[in-house]
């Protein structure tokens, strides 16, 4: 039994032709998205799944402090091999997964994914307390090895997760809100990126005092919350309807391999999608360097403390969120390339700001802001391009490749950055950076620009 999707009535396949050479589409803003009750559903899970993400990195750090942490022992120590165990799945799996999201339908995986985390995280609490006193060696709790499977396994399942939900959005909207939709997942991203940052600490100590208020034992509140964020997001998304269809053909027998070669074959020959890819993976390079060199920012900064680097990374999402906003209501008209160029121009020109506010917390935090607006204007259409320009059939394969990409782009930087950072300098380094946003949106647009005329060109020599 083989997949295949059909879009309904809701998102016909001519619709997937309507884009012109240059990328425009019809202006509506965000109304047809929000009365796009398939999408609201998929949104509402986005919400609740978001949310337990962006703070469960902050439950562990929880946990480790008030289970594992010894006095003036530094947290680092146990916080790396938690942030090593949540990267690994990404890297190895990234790309796997999306080969099976092709082959499965992609409403169970939202729904079995986003559950099973919430299962997981539940059981954190009762792990804990059985492994209490156990050692797996003299230096490594039995209670901790267990954290270390358990986010090894919520980042496995994020890995299907994450292309089955990329690949679902072009089902149920149409090619020409597809802009206004991802502006508005990349809003609430950046929305839900800053609660993270800025309030997951206090949100926890609130779920456990509520959780102790009605009688619940041993500071599970947190665990609660998290978990159950997974677990609302999976039971809203049994609602959705996706539009695909089981097609009664002879059973295929999975090639991975193969089908990932497939997936890589398709991006060297479309350049679009393979040269937007190229500029979402440089611009989550950028932001995970970002998010290492924030510390030293913030430790420089006067007036905040090397811990509150979080204001600073916070104000690049509100910048984010505000200008995926605008363009998911007045972009749609524009040229998705050319709105790529001036993103990463204005990325460019925003750390070259930045690299001169090391001594001031206003300047920094406006470029920060500025930084978080241009970057929408990359991530937004390219990420929009990806989905529009990608058959049916291959969007698995290259949202898979994508996550793929993006996490290795997130991962070098967390060990490149520091380095740099000792040998050249802060400033240097968001120079650098600055330098590399400016050439790969630059470069990527000239390439763009010239396989489109190749392909006009030849176009116009065989109908002579």
């Amino acid at each position: 039994m083989r997949l295949s999707e059909s879009e309904t009535s809701e998102n016909p396949l001519d619709e997937q032709t309507t884009l012109t050479t240059t990328g425009k589409i019809d202006s509506e803003g965000f109304a047809p998205v929000l009365k796009n009750n398939r999408f609201l559903i998929l949104w509402s899970g986005q919400i609740f799944s978001q949310l337990a993400d962006k703070v469960y990195l902050v439950l562990m750090i929880a946990i480790v402090a008030n289970r594992f942490q010894l006095p003036n022992q530094p947290i680092s120590k146990w916080v790396s091999p938690i942030m090593i165990a949540f990267t690994i799945p990404a890297v190895l799996f990234g790309s796997l997964a999306g080969v099976y999201v092709d082959r499965w339908k992609k409403k169970p995986i939202l729904v079995v994914s986003n559950l099973l985390r919430g299962v997981l995280v539940l059981t954190l609490p009762p792990l804990l307390l059985v492994s209490q006193g156990e050692n797996i060696s003299t230096a490594i709790p039995l209670g901790f090895g267990l954290m270390l499977g358990i986010t090894f396994a919520v980042s496995t399942l994020t890995q299907f997760f994450a292309p089955a939900e990329q690949a679902v959005i072009p089902l149920i909207v149409k090619d020409k809100h597809l802009l206004a939709a991802n502006s508005l997942y990349t809003t609430t991203m950046m929305a839900l990126l800053i609660v993270g940052f800025a309030i997951g600490e206090p949100l926890l100590d609130i779920a456990d005092s509520l959780a102790s208020q009605i009688g619940l034992p041993g500071n599970i509140g947190k665990e609660i919350l998290v978990g159950g964020a997974y677990a609302i997001a999976g039971i809203i998304l049994l609602a959705l309807q996706t539009g695909e269809q089981l097609e009664l053909e002879e059973h295929e027998q999975p090639h991975p391999w193969q089908d990932i070669q497939d997936g890589i074959k398709y991006l060297g020959e479309n350049h679009r999608v393979r040269n937007a890819l190229i500029q979402l993976v440089i611009l989550f390079s950028i932001f995970a360097a970002l998010a290492v060199l924030a510390v030293s920012m913030a430790d420089k900064i006067p007036q905040i403390e090397a811990e509150e680097f979080g204001f600073l990374l916070a104000a690049a999402g509100v910048g984010m969120g505000a200008s995926a906003a605008i363009l998911g209501s007045k972009g749609q008209q524009s040229d998705r390339a050319r709105l790529s160029l001036a993103g990463s121009i204005g990325v460019a020109v925003s750390l070259v700001g930045l690299s001169f506010a090391t001594q001031n917390l206003w300047l920094a935090l406006t470029m920060t802001a500025l930084l978080g607006a241009f970057a929408a204007l990359v991530g937004v259409p390219m990420q929009t391009t990806i989905q529009s320009r990608t058959p049916v059939a291959m969007r698995g394969k290259v949202f898979g490749l994508q996550n793929n990409a993006v996490n290795i782009a997130l991962s070098l930087p967390l060990v490149l950055a520091a380095e740099a950072e000792a040998r050249f300098g802060l400033s240097s380094v968001i120079l650098g950076l600055g330098a590399i946003a400016a050439v790969g949106g630059v470069l990527t647009w000239y390439m763009t620009q010239a396989e489109d005329n190749l392909e006009r060109l030849s176009s116009g020599q065989n109908k002579s």
